[in-house]
């Protein structure tokens, strides 16, 4: 293993203190130029590499951003990544990104990990049910702003879609295909704000098109394929079939169209399907799948710009936005009865 060089290895060859290095790397107006260009020229040669923590401790600002997300193996949350590094790499920042896996403690971990890093703001879509470990970040003076799932805090800035609205347009449009009994796949918990707030779409559009809310057809899941395979076997058990699907995700609505299909069941004639985020795969199945757009890109450069407009802001002035964009209805043949 290469021993790293340090500024006391430079201090040795050059017979000067390890101080004198120090203030000539870091261009000290009470050294001289013939000494500074000495130091740097030595510093090129030895391949020396300063210390990016130490440097951090000392200046304040590592230009890392701490990015967690639930997963990364998803089309949207990649998505949203991609957006955010378009944004920071021209102003001089990088990301350092985490999983959570939808588990808590992982996610308290993720950013104990992330404050010992010396990150200069951690982007978070959380999985918690609760805010205490938020405030961990604000105490320690860390900008803090949510993504796509959130918690409604003061002082911290989000950036979602309405979620609410696109569990609306979801259910409305099964509605509008001439579909009664519509089940709700719900691929999280409802302490989770984007979950409520789908469900609580889904709700308000049954009522409005006065269609009876019914307890058996709404499922908790996780958002994975066979979650949805698993979801058909509980519902087709019911005396009273339903005859479409919202699922708040669309690799649980994969797994749902994929198991109506063994068991020879017509979609969308018998039971329409329909998902939410618009992951890449819904428009490339043989039977290409309705879904709910996030616009995920977007939402990662929105997120970024945030945070580089509180960082242009006055020390005394804190950036409080509340982001919400609106999401998009993608109509395919899952769903297209008429």
């Amino acid at each position: 293993m290469t021993k790293k060089i340090t500024i006391y290895d430079i201090a040795k060859v050059l017979n000067i203190t390890a101080a004198t290095v120090s203030r000539a790397l870091n261009g000290n107006k009470n050294i001289s130029e013939s000494t500074k260009k000495l130091v740097l020229e030595t510093a090129k040669k030895m391949n020396y590499e300063p210390n990016k923590l130490a440097l951090a401790l000392k200046s304040g600002k590592s230009n890392n951003i701490g990015v967690i997300v639930p997963r990364i193996n998803t089309n949207f949350f990649s998505s949203v990544i991609r957006g955010i590094e378009d944004e920071l790499n021209p102003n001089g920042y990088h990301i350092i990104i985490c999983q959570s896996h939808n588990d808590e403690a992982k996610e308290i971990n993720n950013i104990e990990s992330l404050i010992n890093s010396q990150v200069d703001a951690i982007f978070l879509s959380t999985s918690s049910k609760n805010s205490k470990q938020f405030e961990k970040i604000l105490k320690k003076n860390i900008p803090l702003i949510f993504f796509d799932r959130k918690k409604t805090m003061e002082g911290v800035s989000s950036v979602t879609i309405d979620d609410f609205a696109g569990g609306y347009m979801a259910t409305k449009h099964l509605i509008n295909q001439g579909c009664k009994r519509i089940a709700h796949l719900a691929s999280g918990d409802f302490e989770i704000e984007i979950f409520h707030d789908r469900h609580e779409g889904y709700k308000q559009a049954l009522a409005d098109y006065g269609i009876d809310y019914k307890e058996e057809l709404v499922l908790r899941t996780n958002s994975k394929i066979e979650e949805g395979k698993f979801a058909i076997e509980q519902l087709f058990a019911l005396e009273e079939k339903p005859d479409a699907i919202f699922s708040s995700s669309d690799f649980v609505a994969l797994g749902a169209i994929q198991e109506l299909k063994a068991r020879k069941i017509k979609i969308p004639e018998e039971v329409a399907v329909i998902g939410f985020a618009n992951e890449p795969f819904t428009n490339y199945e043989e039977l290409s799948i309705s879904t709910i757009d996030q616009f995920p890109e977007e939402m990662g450069k929105i997120t970024a710009n945030v945070f580089l407009e509180q960082m242009a802001a006055s020390n005394k002035i804190k950036i409080d936005k509340k982001v919400v964009m609106e999401p998009k209805l993608i109509i395919r043949k899952s769903t297209k009865k008429h």
